[in-house]
């Protein structure tokens, strides 16, 4: 299923993808580490050698993808401001390794919408500009969460059968 993306503030871009999974696993999979390295890679060809959540408000993540034929490595940084399971999900997000993102963070906030075992997820991403916006999206982010999310549901297809 496609992702939307959308502008709502100069500050903030939103995107949008539906899975046919109930609203807990969709939480699970963005929540547990041992989920979370299988799907969040972006293209093919990329790993991700380091995945450490803490889960809980204060808890902080570290996420970082390497690109295996090239070596190159980038990651991302994060701490968790409001959990609540499986309906919402508020962190900062901070990249580093990616040239002009360096020292800037984001705040983003997922939110899981379930009707009749199908989850709705809008992740919300504010940023301290709408340059710094604007960068992001060109940087083709919202490109490797759809093909991550494409990769995610088809584990979660496999984990339902």
């Amino acid at each position: 299923m496609p992702v939307t993306v959308t502008t709502p503030s100069d500050l903030e871009f939103a995107v949008v993808r539906a899975f046919n999974a109930p609203a807990r696993m969709v939480f699970d999979y963005h929540t547990k580490p041992e989920l979370v390295r299988k799907w969040q890679l972006g293209p093919d060809g990329w790993s991700m050698p380091v995945c450490e959540i803490d889960l809980k408000v204060g808890g902080r993540y570290h996420y970082q993808w390497r690109g295996d034929a090239e070596g190159m490595e980038f990651g991302a940084k994060g701490e968790f401001k409001e959990i609540v399971a499986p309906v919402r999900l508020v962190h900062t997000e901070g990249m580093y390794g990616v040239p002009g993102a360096e020292g800037e963070e984001a705040l983003c906030t997922l939110t899981f919408d379930e009707k009749d075992g199908r989850t709705t997820l809008t992740t919300v991403m504010k940023f301290s500009s709408r340059e710094v916006r604007d960068g992001a999206m060109a940087s083709g982010m919202a490109d490797g969460m759809s093909t991550s999310y494409d990769r995610m549901e088809g584990l979660m297809d496999l984990d339902a059968a």
